[in-house]
């Protein structure tokens, strides 16, 4: 596998070795020695899959700790662009996001570390997302930034369809009014 660094501290983007011939591929999505070996400390409990249809937008989410989620982002099938929100306030890319489009295709994964809302927009006309996680999901530590925030600045590109969020979503606060405690 090869490792990519982002600019931001632990958020890798991860391009996994195929293996191609006429009869198709395999690759490995994750490899627990690997990781170590690259010093990425993850331990999946939890393995996640999301089907969205073009123009959908997800996010951003994250959970308070001690609950938080370091996740391993693959698209399956279809193409997003993904973006990761620092909330890390010791970190000096706090408030600061990253985006990048993943595909089905490539094969890209983008690992996010745990203090980081995760958000997505579909590309294509059906993605679907899996996405490992080192933390089960806790409700009651669920939170979310406003996708439209105007200090994040995030320009969500959703394929020329009319942008789908849900009513969950479209409630967050903003960048500035979330709570958040990394």
């Amino acid at each position: 596998m090869e490792i990519i660094e982002t600019g931001f501290k632990d958020l890798i983007v991860i391009k996994p070795l195929i293996h191609a011939d006429n009869r198709g591929y395999f690759f490995e999505s994750f490899n627990c020695d690997d990781f170590q070996k690259a010093g990425i400390n993850f331990t999946p409990v939890q393995d996640n899959e999301s089907k969205s249809t073009k123009g959908v937008i997800r996010g951003l989410h994250y959970q308070l700790s001690p609950h938080q989620q370091a996740k391993l982002v693959r698209v399956v099938e279809g193409m997003i662009y993904d973006v990761a929100v620092d909330l890390r306030r010791s970190s000096p890319t706090f408030g600061k996001w990253y985006g990048i489009e993943l595909d089905s295709d490539g094969k890209s994964q983008l690992f996010v570390p745990g203090g980081f809302a995760h958000g997505f927009s579909v590309l294509s006309d059906i993605a679907i997302i899996q996405y490992k996680v080192d933390n089960v999901y806790n409700r009651l530590s669920e939170r979310g930034i406003s996708l439209n925030d105007p200090e994040l600045k995030i320009v969500w590109p959703t394929g020329g369809a009319t942008p789908v969020i849900s009513e969950k979503d479209l409630k967050h606060p903003s960048f500035m009014e979330a709570e958040y405690n990394f």
